[in-house]
């Protein structure tokens, strides 16, 4: 059982950057994927990017690429997303999501898996970005 709180989330306005924190409650979060995604009212669920919380390896999904940066602490067990250069289309809950990943799996495991293959998820912080 891994427990996720997204924290960091907020209002902002256009142009501004917030960043958002995953802290995972489990003694080794070593084997992980750590995804973030998010959700506007109405529309489907989309990936940003993912972790992988073994070496860091983060791959960038389309929907913020080049604006985002994910990372991850291992002192703090936790995963961190810098959002810059933040637009209104960006309002959404965010959420992090854990994948276990076998021991014999690399990084490149965590490329592009959808949000139904996640089976542990935090409860969602709110941003908002206002014109």
């Amino acid at each position: 059982q891994v427990n996720l709180v997204e924290s960091g989330g907020g209002s902002v306005q256009a142009g501004r950057s917030l960043k958002l924190s995953c802290q995972l409650t489990e003694r080794d979060s070593t084997l992980y994927c750590i995804g973030w995604f998010r959700q506007a009212p109405g529309k489907e669920r989309e990936a940003v990017a993912t972790t992988y919380f073994a070496d860091g390896t983060t791959f960038y999904d389309d929907s913020m690429k080049g604006r985002v940066t994910s990372s991850r602490d291992p002192t703090k067990g936790e995963v961190n997303l810098q959002m810059n250069r933040l637009k209104p289309e960006d309002t959404a809950m965010y959420y992090c999501a854990a994948l276990r990943v076998g021991v014999f799996q690399t990084g490149t495991y965590c490329r592009q898996k959808p949000a139904r293959a996640y089976t542990y998820w935090g409860q969602g912080t709110q941003v908002t970005v206002s014109s």
